[in-house]
């Protein structure tokens, strides 16, 4: 059974697990057993879908009363490559110089460490006048599909409410607390063919080679610009990311192209406004040569959650104990915080996003403890303060 309760032994702990998604390898039963022996309620469940792997999910909750502010996160990471080439085994969760060293040391596996040990401290200390929630899933770096979206659902329809969450994903961007994600921007990947007709380079006329389309359809996708930006978000931006041709010979025209583009998109769009318009410009583009353009299902969409009494309270939490009040922003991918801005308002506060999700990830030793004092001041402003 666990014992450690410290952030720094919590997160070695999680990263001694390789937990690459949609595998668990025992990360989500460490977590369960440590909160339950806090007091916390908590239950495993694994949601499925066809087509997709199962995944492991932890809810838990101490306290039945409101306001309930939950934390969210996730215990799966990307594959660490390579093992040879860091410097010390992604799972061995060493410290060395200073940093703690192992894949999902910043994403997000240290974030969630500092979470639960700030729930831990606090609790302890008999100061939780209401509820504390984490909402944990294995599925963030997956495809997102049986992870936090169907965990929202299921505690929901069991009657479990939200008041508000903070997502441990690294927002921190020079130094710990410098930044907080109060919205994301939404994300629309589209799969574009142009069909032309195989020939021979020596009989053109026989041909229609597709590539003499490739320079307006480029030109169309980025000019103009999607947009300006907007009072709380960057300009969207659209980049292609493969285009091929499939075709080994260099006599022969080839008969298609295919490109895959993916935009992220502010809140002057949303997924069906954004595909028209890229429709739209494709056709102009192209003229009559023949197109196949589809659009990857999406749950990332655009988000906003407003300044205010929430967000403020975090703010000031962070200027408690660094001495510098962070910027609110809505830059950077996107995060669980899309499906759960559907409950209740959240933001991103986490780990500096220095070394995700490169070889030798690894995070200081004093931001660790920092983002652990940062939450559990946040709980000892949110319980006191009763937004």
């Amino acid at each position: 059974m666990p014992t450690l309760s410290t952030a720094l032994g919590i997160a070695r702990a999680l990263i001694a697990f390789p937990s690459v998604t949609p595998a668990d390898a025992g990360a989500l039963p460490y977590l369960r057993d440590l909160l339950a022996q806090a007091g916390f309620a908590t239950e495993l469940v694994t949601f499925s879908e066809p087509g997709t792997p199962d995944v492991l999910n932890l809810y838990a909750r101490f306290g039945t009363a409101a306001p309930n502010l939950a934390f969210a996160g996730h215990t799966d990471v990307v594959p660490p490559g390579d093992p040879a080439r860091w410097r010390f085994p992604p799972v061995s969760g060493e410290v060395a110089d200073g940093p703690l060293w192992g894949r999902g040391a910043c994403d997000m596996k240290g974030g969630l460490a500092a979470a639960v040990a700030a729930a831990l401290a606090f609790v302890a200390k008999g100061g939780c006048d209401g509820s504390i929630s984490f909402l944990i899933t294995g599925d963030e770096e997956g495809p997102s599909i049986n992870g936090t979206v169907k965990l929202l659902d299921w505690a929901r329809a069991r009657g479990e409410k939200f008041d508000h969450c903070i997502v441990g994903e690294p927002t921190s961007v020079k130094t710990l607390g410098d930044t907080i994600k109060n919205g994301r921007r939404g994300s629309l990947t589209g799969r574009l063919t142009l069909h032309g007709r195989q020939g021979h380079v020596a009989y053109t006329h026989l041909a229609d080679n597709p590539l003499r389309k490739l320079a307006p359809v480029l030109a169309g996708l980025f000019d103009p610009p999607l947009d300006a930006g907007s009072a709380d978000f960057d300009p969207s931006n659209l980049e292609v990311v493969t285009v091929d041709v499939a075709n080994p010979a260099t006599n022969v025209i080839p008969g298609e192209i295919r490109l895959v583009f993916n935009a992220r998109f502010n809140d002057r769009w949303t997924p069906e406004t954004l595909a028209e318009e890229i429709e739209r410009r494709v056709a102009g583009a192209v003229g009559t040569m023949r197109t196949t353009l589809t659009f990857d299902p999406t749950n990332a969409a655009s988000f906003l959650t407003p300044r205010g009494a929430f967000t403020d309270l975090v703010s000031s939490a962070v200027e408690d104990v660094t001495g510098r009040r962070p910027e609110l922003s809505t830059g950077g991918g996107t995060s669980d915080a899309r499906f759960i801005k559907n409950a209740c308002p959240v933001i991103d506060l986490g780990l500096p996003n220095a070394t995700i999700p490169a070889v030798d990830e690894r995070v200081a030793l004093a931001d660790l403890e920092g983002l652990t004092r940062i939450y559990e001041r946040v709980l000892e402003r949110y319980f006191r303060e009763k937004l």
